[in-house]
């Protein structure tokens, strides 16, 4: 009830001034969704009688309507990453409703003002915030960002743990109110934490996917680019396995416009390489620790990656990318491991997986890094 005392209080600070808590924008219930109309200010004192009778002579009233959501999405977390997956989502005009929700109320509802605020300058849906997870209500995607940071000296594996106490009650409140939607996760580490959302979730594999490796991909056509002076778009490679130092490149599937560059340099990639190829890939490994050295996280490109990944969702659109799922029994993994692999996405998810032909050093290289995921994931206690 502290709520409504609040309320009650806040009535007798403002004596005869009449207000309309609707047309403030706040919602008077428990969950406190800020749900604010674009192009008009919350916190706008104007009486109820001025403003009725303004919206009177500017509007006759022809119908009432109930807004039908058909592509909702809902971010959990309004850290750096997460605003990123935000403002990256609502550029690409993917949603009609956007729905926010963090811990941090006051970061949490600065952020919202300040999107739409936004809104004069392009497309923008109904975005909504709240602390409650009822505001992610119908969701047909919901991206994880929150989570534990890994404290100094911290092992990966205690990380993880804190982040199962964590995920255990954000999953419970996610499938009851969106028991439909796709999850993408993209809280670090990824893959284990894709597994954790996999286990608590109850879903079905196709629908919990994990951002993997879907950027260390688009970091590695990006170098090779710069390194032939070719755009990215034009240069096909992928990088699999686990999100992180035990990543694999698949050189032997590099080409651009079709021709392999392994039939024009057939060292490519390994030690006996002149021209020294694999250093593509030791500068994608590095490169999110140079970025966080130097600004202080990631947050530009991981937000791109999450719309490029939930564009193809909501779209329907089958594209392939190198998603974090279940790979047990391919490339000899014998563990319940999630690992990037080629995947089909469109509207249920991840549709099929593209069996990539590996050649047997980077076969050997995805069991290594299934192995160390395992290594990691089979002592977590649920």
């Amino acid at each position: 009830m502290a709520w409504a005392v609040s309320i009650l209080r806040a009535r007798r600070r403002m004596g005869t001034v009449r207000v309309d808590f609707k047309d403030l924008g706040v919602a008077l219930w428990p969950s406190q969704v800020l749900r604010v109309p674009p192009n008009r200010a919350w916190w706008s004192l104007t009486p109820t009688s001025t403003m009725a009778t303004v919206k009177g002579k500017l509007l006759q009233h022809v119908s009432s309507e109930e807004p039908v959501l058909h592509n909702k999405v809902s971010i959990i977390g309004t850290g750096s990453v997460g605003m990123a997956c935000a403002i990256s989502i609502i550029a690409k005009g993917l949603t009609d409703e956007l729905a926010l929700v963090d811990s941090n109320e006051g970061k949490m509802k600065g952020e919202t003002m300040d999107l739409q605020h936004g809104s004069v300058f392009m497309k923008m849906p109904n975005i909504v915030c709240s602390k409650d997870f009822h505001v992610t209500a119908n969701s047909e995607v919901v991206v994880i960002t929150a989570g534990a940071r890994q404290e100094k000296d911290e092992t990966r594996l205690n990380l993880v743990q804190r982040n199962v106490s964590i995920f255990k009650i954000m999953f419970a409140n996610i499938v009851k109110y969106s028991p439909r939607c796709k999850i993408i996760i993209v809280s670090n580490p990824v893959d284990i934490l894709t597994y954790v959302a996999w286990k608590l979730s109850g879903f079905p594999k196709n629908r919990v996917i994990g951002s993997g490796c879907n950027l260390d991909t688009a970091r590695f056509r990006y170098m090779l680019g710069q390194r032939l002076g070719i755009h990215s778009e034009s240069c096909h490679g992928w990088v699999l396995g686990e999100h992180g130092d035990s990543s694999v490149p698949v050189w032997s599937g590099v080409n651009i416009a079709g021709v392999p560059l392994k039939e024009l340099n057939s060292a490519i990639g390994t030690n006996k390489d002149p021209e020294q190829w694999g250093n593509v890939h030791k500068e994608v490994i590095a490169s999110a620790y140079k970025i966080i050295k130097m600004k202080g996280y990631t947050s530009w490109a991981i937000g791109l990656s999450v719309a490029d990944i939930a564009e193809s969702i909501l779209k329907n659109l089958r594209k392939t990318h190198p998603v974090s799922t279940k790979i047990k029994g391919l490339y000899g993994i014998k563990e319940e491991v999630f690992l990037s692999v080629p995947c089909v996405l469109g509207e249920n998810g991840i549709s099929d997986i593209i069996k990539v032909k590996l050649s047997p050093t980077e076969e050997a290289q995805m069991v290594k890094s299934a192995d160390t995921i395992w290594k990691i994931q089979k002592d977590i206690k649920f």
